[in-house]
């Protein structure tokens, strides 16, 4: 059964009522903080793209972020040794369909199809489930066949069940636990999940940040256009009027 996704919650753990939809955590990227997303890039990479491809993304669009040809060779080229290179995967499909049963997806423009705030969400509630094959359960994205990829960062959390008294009946909640912590904080956690995020972001549409400078330019200058215009169509409609 579908569930839909609407409301956002500021907490950092998210919880799941009994009955109730997941409420999504507020990603709050900014897409002009380069400085962000260039770590995000590297996150990425060291953790997303042993699985995952980015077709759509060539690593020297990088340089438009202030990354250098050469810091991109050291630090993040480790599928190609061309800068120019589309980020894939090492693996054939064939191989990764026989590994995960399935061939995991391209995330050339994840952020578009799913959202900043499910994708952030999701990041952040894994939980361990031994009745699954990996060991690891989703909140945002139930029964999910990914394991945690990041949970020597995040630690591992479990889903314990509360109850509370709301208008004189009970009322269950579930919500998640950090059992054992990684070798990050919460804090820390929580700002890679957001530089991951506003990278997929930027990489579904690196020309977003662009584009809309330009358009205040094209803005601005339709603006300055309209004095002269209004005196223009002022000079031609005076006799008639």
């Amino acid at each position: 059964m579908k569930k839909l996704f609407f409301a956002l919650l500021f907490a950092p753990l998210a919880a799941l009522a009994s009955g109730d939809e997941l409420q999504l955590d507020r990603a709050d990227i900014d897409p002009h903080d380069a400085i962000s997303i260039q770590r995000g890039a590297r996150t990425f990479v060291n953790y997303c793209l042993n699985c995952h491809s980015a077709n759509s993304m060539r690593y020297n669009r990088l340089t438009e972020l202030g990354l250098t040809e050469q810091q991109i060779k050291e630090n993040l080229l480790f599928a190609t040794d061309k800068v120019g290179e589309p980020m894939t995967v090492s693996a054939s499909r064939k191989d990764q369909k026989q590994w995960f049963g399935v061939e995991p997806p391209d995330l050339s423009v994840v952020a578009r199809s799913r959202g900043t705030d499910w994708l952030y969400t999701y990041l952040r509630t894994f939980y361990r489930d031994e009745s699954r094959p990996t060991g690891w359960n989703n909140l945002a994205f139930p029964n999910v066949g990914m394991p945690h990829a990041l949970w020597q960062l995040q630690g591992s959390q479990v889903l314990k069940g509360e109850s509370e008294e709301h208008e004189g009946r009970k009322v269950e909640h579930r919500k998640l636990v950090l059992e054992h912590p990684g070798s990050l904080s919460t804090i820390e956690y929580d700002k890679l999940t957001r530089d991951l995020v506003n990278f997929l972001s930027y990489m579904g549409e690196p020309e977003k940040t662009k584009r809309s400078q330009i358009g205040v330019v094209v803005l601005f200058f339709l603006l300055l256009l309209l004095v002269p215009a209004w005196l223009l169509k002022k000079e031609y409609w005076k006799d008639v009027h």
